[in-house]
């Protein structure tokens, strides 16, 4: 029995997951199934299958149905009960309700959905698209990510957003803490920061917890600063994710998920480091730094 997500689950540390591909360009499911698996040793709190560090863009309907199923066959051998969540989102409302049904029929808890991108939609429209996405039934949580979506939300469309029936929260992938604050002040459903060098700033502005592309490396690491800060262990909390800081700015020198598939393939965790096109693996000059991790 699938167990939807409701807004007081949206805390703590959220991974959107690495979707590893052989040396053909096909989806290594054992690769992905030992990665899922880790994480969930690793005591994270939610794995978001099919996002964009999970390559979203590449991945076929089939493909979709073959990475939950991993996941959920990693959950069950791990012996938690962590949500998963699906990427549905889509510059197409039609489209992103389409996945988002079918998500549903997979047995996801809940659905990401990112800002429609590239044809820049009206504050009006972009509040229409999640209407109609929230009356699928599979709990949303909004994406905002500007300067990937090419468009930026004003504050009352994020809240406007944020008061619709099915949408229980949000992933704030900004350049500041300026929303988070804002919305913290103003008492709106959680916010999970997912712009990795801000998330120490946004957990003292407010935020519930993290949506980390980086977190699927140095995995403890990133649980032991979330379980810190949640703890009131504030000091340490910040020392812990200044350690992280320079990880995470290696992590995106590049463009993600290409350094992170490129470590977890060193550590042996997944069987290779390939990458779809139009992205291409690390170069020579940022595997170096990056084998200090190793």
């Amino acid at each position: 029995m699938v167990i939807l997500l409701k807004e007081q689950d949206l805390q703590g540390l959220y991974v959107p997951i690495v979707t590893p591909f052989d040396e053909e360009f096909e989806v290594d499911a054992a690769s992905f199934y030992n990665q899922a698996y880790n994480l969930f040793q690793d005591e994270i709190d939610g794995l978001v299958v099919n996002g964009t560090t999970g390559e979203s863009p590449t991945i076929t309907k089939d493909e979709l149905g073959v990475l939950f199923a991993t996941a959920q066959a990693a959950r069950d051998a791990a012996h938690v009960e962590v949500p998963l969540i699906v990427g549905t989102g889509t510059n197409d409302t039609r489209s992103t309700v389409r996945k988002t049904e079918e998500a549903g029929k997979l047995g996801a808890e809940a659905a990401l959905v990112v800002v429609p991108y590239y044809n820049k939609p009206s504050q009006q429209g972009i509040i229409e698209h999640f209407r109609q996405v929230a009356g699928v039934g599979v709990p949303v949580i909004l994406y905002d990510v500007p300067h990937r979506t090419g468009v930026t939300l004003e504050l009352d469309t994020v809240r406007t957003i944020l008061d619709i029936n099915g949408v229980i929260g949000m992933k704030d992938s900004t350049p500041n803490i300026e929303l988070v604050t804002e919305l913290t002040r103003l008492g709106s459903k959680p916010v999970l920061c997912g712009e990795d060098t801000l998330l120490y700033a946004a957990l003292q502005s407010g935020a519930k917890g993290v949506m980390s592309a980086s977190a699927n490396v140095e995995t403890e690491r990133f649980v032991s600063f979330i379980r810190s800060f949640v703890a009131g262990a504030h000091e340490d909390s910040r020392r812990e994710f200044e350690e992280l800081l320079p990880l995470i700015r290696l992590l995106f020198q590049e463009p993600n998920p290409a350094p992170i598939k490129w470590l977890l393939h060193q550590q042996g965790v997944i069987g290779s480091g390939a990458l779809r096109l139009p992205l291409l693996p690390v170069t020579e000059g940022l595997q170096a730094r990056l084998s200090t991790y190793l």
